[in-house]
């Protein structure tokens, strides 16, 4: 005897899909039953993911808020909320600086946005291609239309339209366990280049992008009035930085110029909290881990010993037992510093 599969409720499914199939009043007949509408919550979910719980926005500056994500790698449990979003209230409206990890991510945002302002949102920013910052473009592309500009580098432009942009999506249902089903690749629509500014009325933002620091194509966000910039991943509160596509002395040069051309400011990270000590903080722990490996390449001690030497150093040592991600990670990180060192070498 055929098995008869049936809804949580206990509804046959092809009874549901014979009675959901039918017209518009069918339809307001079923959503009458609570079984029914219960199992319409559940089957929505499935597609779609569940809602993520709202996150508080909180005041950076004047003009500058964020929604802070407190975990920083993606689980089940927290549903992909491993990256902050930013969103800045101009005259003209909010512009966003990274989006967040997914469709549902993005329409947590939103919300929080209306607890602060009634504006909609005018731009987006994306600070590179890694589908923490970009992938709640979907939300704001929904709610505000396919001509909403999103801005980015054209590399990171070129990355989320091809294979990596695709790669993110999957990886993060995969992560989360299906938290995130439902999110498209809503890719920039806009290229931007170093030095440009935007004027919204109020406020100006300037962007910055000194070449290869976490990614090929970093861009970090001035907003010139508050004094704030938003650095994305190029600097980290308490978590470790993914260097798979990106350069030590890249990074420690990014940090350089981009002190030289804005100025003291508060830098705000798409991973932790804003500080104005951030980039000499999140630097001295960088220089931690490249500087034994520069030395050990030049003394032709093998990668253990580097590795060894690393971890004695006090900018590391310091951090390793409260860096979000340390352990599981900074031993392929010592190997890039290491492989970088000897590239710089010769």
């Amino acid at each position: 005897m055929p098995m008869i599969q049936t809804s949580p409720s206990g509804i046959r499914r092809r009874d549901w899909l014979r009675l959901a199939g039918g017209s518009a009043c069918a339809a307001a007949g079923l959503a009458a039953f609570p079984e029914v509408r219960l199992f319409a919550q559940q089957a929505q979910h499935f597609i779609a993911g569940p809602p993520v719980p709202d996150v508080p926005p909180q005041r950076v500056s004047q003009r500058v808020w964020l929604v802070h994500a407190r975990d920083g790698f993606p689980t089940a449990a927290n549903q992909g909320l491993m990256a902050n979003v930013v969103f800045v209230v101009t005259q003209q409206g909010v512009v966003m600086l990274d989006s967040g990890c997914s469709l549902q991510i993005g329409e947590m945002a939103l919300r929080m946005i209306r607890t602060v302002t009634p504006q909609p949102v005018v731009a987006i920013f994306n600070s590179h291609y890694h589908g923490d910052h970009w992938l709640g473009n979907h939300a704001f592309v929904n709610a505000f239309g396919a001509d909403l500009p999103i801005h980015a580098l054209a590399h990171t432009r070129a990355q989320i339209e091809g294979a990596e942009g695709s790669a993110w999506r999957s990886m993060m249902e995969r992560w989360t366990q299906g938290a995130t089903l439902g999110t498209k690749v809503v890719a920039p629509n806009r290229t931007v280049a170093h030095g440009q500014t935007f004027d919204f009325g109020d406020t100006r933002l300037r962007l910055h992008h000194y070449g290869t620091a976490h990614t090929p194509s970093d861009l970090s966000v001035e907003v010139v009035e508050d004094r704030v910039t938003y650095v994305g991943d190029v600097a980290m509160g308490n978590r470790i930085a993914n260097m798979d596509d990106g350069s030590y002395v890249g990074t420690l040069r990014y940090y350089a110029a981009l002190h030289k051309a804005a100025g003291d400011q508060t830098w705000l990270p798409g991973h932790g909290l804003p500080s104005r000590d951030l980039l000499k903080d999140y630097g001295d722990f960088m220089a931690g881990i490249y500087e034994p490996c520069v030395q050990a390449v030049k003394d032709g001690a093998p990668m253990d010993a580097a590795r060894a030497a690393v971890l004695r150093d006090p900018r590391v040592a310091s951090r390793a037992a409260g860096m979000q991600g340390f352990e599981n990670n900074i031993g392929k990180y010592i190997s890039l510093a290491y492989l970088e060192a000897e590239k710089e070498a010769f």
